[in-house]
């Protein structure tokens, strides 16, 4: 595939494991009612995992958070997102985060791209 890249997605969330395995050590009661919260939001529902992880996409475009871009556009992948999935749902956070979304939703798409490259599936 070919795309520019801007930064290295699946690099930006390998790094971080060491630093959230600190605060895990550092506040292990928050971050144990962050990870419950995470498997209740995450749970069986009326929305399955793709939906929910493309939802958490559009959030993550409209916070401008590029580590939550990184691990929930993983998430959408790894859930069966196709590229197409998640340019439509980067359309809604454009659409709901105006141009600071639109800046930060070019940088999901090629985060998609790097973990389609890394997992050897170019579309």
């Amino acid at each position: 595939m070919t795309h520019t890249d801007f930064k290295d997605w699946p690099a930006l969330a390998a790094n971080l494991i060491p630093a959230i395995k600190q605060l895990h050590r550092g506040a292990p009661e928050v971050m144990k009612g962050f990870r419950d919260m995470g498997a209740a939001a995450h749970g069986a529902g009326a929305l399955d995992a793709k939906t929910k992880e493309l939802l958490a996409v559009a959030i993550s475009v409209a916070v401008r958070c590029d580590p939550c871009i990184a691990y929930h556009v993983d998430g959408a992948r790894k859930h069966g997102a196709t590229r197409e999935e998640i340019a439509e749902t980067l359309g809604l956070a454009i659409y709901m985060g105006a141009g600071p979304s639109a800046m930060y939703a070019a940088q999901a798409l090629e985060a998609y791209d790097q973990f389609v490259d890394e997992a050897g599936g170019g579309e």
